[in-house]
C-alpha cells in the first residue's frame, strides 16, 4: 500500500504528467460543454403555428392552430410556445398572421386591448365624423383608409334652384366600416358593403358638417387621384357661399361664458 502511495506521488509530482492530465481534462470539458450547447440549440421544441391566414380582429380558435417542431434556437422571447396563451386571443387590428407562421406576443391582443386604427392618429383639436355611405356613394368601394377626399354639398335654395359645390377639401379617410362597425377592407376575401366613412376635422368644420347633415341637403364624398393623397393640402372650407347658406339656416349657440351676440365665424385653414 505504501508503495502505491509513493508511486502515485511520484506520478503526480511529474510536471509533464500533470500538464498532460490538465490538457486532457480541459479538452474533455470543452467537448462535453460544446455537445451540450449543440444539443440544447438543435433539440426540437413543439410549438403552435397558424394553419390558415388569420385576418385582423379575428379570434384565435383551436381549429386555426397546428403544431410543428423547430430548433430551440429559433425561439425568442416574443415567440409563443404555449397554446393556452393563444386560444381566445385576437389578431391585432393592423396584423395579418400568414398561414404557416408562428404566433408572436406582439401580434396578439385581448378584445379589451384591441385598439381601433380609426382613432390612433387623430390630431388634437380635431373631432371624429361618421358620414353615412353605401357602395354607390363610395364609387363601388373605391374609397380606402388613407385616401384624401373632398366633400361636396347639394341642396335647393329658397327659390328652388339647385345648389351644388365643394364644401371642404383635403380630408383624410381614417376608416371605412360596414353596418356592424367592422373595417370593410380587413379581409379582402370577404369584402363587406360600406356603411360609414370615418374621418376627423377641426371642431368648427365638424359643427358645419353636423348642421349640413340636419338640413335637407346631402353631403357627397368625392375621391381624387393618387397624387392628391400622396401630397395632401390643407383641410379648408372651399366655398364661402355654401358655408353661408348652411349657417343662414342655423342658430349659433354661445359657448359657456361667451357672448350671445357673436356672429357666425367661418372655419379657418388647418395645416
Amino acid at each position: 500500500m505504501n508503495n502505491l502511495i509513493i508511486s502515485l506521488k511520484r506520478f503526480f509530482g511529474n510536471k509533464n504528467t500533470v500538464t498532460i492530465i490538465c490538457v486532457l481534462a480541459i479538452v474533455l470539458i470543452l467537448y462535453f460543454a460544446y455537445n451540450y450547447r449543440i444539443k440544447q440549440a438543435t433539440q426540437p421544441l413543439r410549438v403552435p403555428y397558424a394553419r390558415q391566414e388569420i385576418q385582423p380582429r379575428t379570434e384565435i380558435k383551436e381549429d386555426m392552430i397546428g403544431y410543428v417542431e423547430i430548433p430551440k434556437k429559433m425561439v425568442t422571447t416574443n415567440t409563443i410556445t404555449n397554446v393556452n396563451d393563444i386560444l381566445g386571443m385576437f389578431a391585432n387590428y393592423n396584423t395579418v398572421i400568414p398561414s404557416g407562421s408562428l404566433f408572436y406576443r406582439s401580434t396578439l391582443v385581448t378584445w379589451d386591448q384591441m385598439p381601433d386604427s380609426a382613432w390612433s392618429d387623430i390630431p388634437n383639436g380635431y373631432t371624429v365624423v361618421s358620414l353615412n355611405v353605401n357602395t354607390e356613394t363610395t364609387y363601388g368601394n373605391s374609397i380606402f383608409p388613407g385616401n384624401y377626399i373632398d366633400l361636396y354639398y347639394v341642396a335647393h335654395d329658397s327659390n328652388g334652384k339647385l345648389l351644388l359645390g365643394k364644401l371642404i377639401e383635403s380630408i383624410e379617410v381614417l376608416a371605412v366600416k360596414d353596418g356592424s362597425g367592422n373595417h370593410v377592407f380587413e379581409n379582402s376575401s370577404d369584402l363587406k358593403a360600406p356603411s360609414s366613412l370615418i374621418f376627423a376635422v377641426p371642431e368648427d368644420m365638424h359643427l358645419l358638417l353636423r348642421k349640413a347633415g340636419y338640413l335637407s341637403g346631402e353631403i357627397i364624398p368625392v375621391p381624387r387621384n393618387a397624387s392628391y393623397s400622396e401630397n395632401p393640402g390643407a383641410t379648408v372650407v372651399s366655398s364661402e357661399y355654401i358655408e353661408d347658406f348652411i349657417l343662414s339656416q342655423t342658430v349659433i349657440l354661445p359657448e359657456q361664458g361667451g357672448s350671445t351676440s357673436g356672429d357666425n365665424t367661418r372655419p379657418g385653414t388647418i395645416q
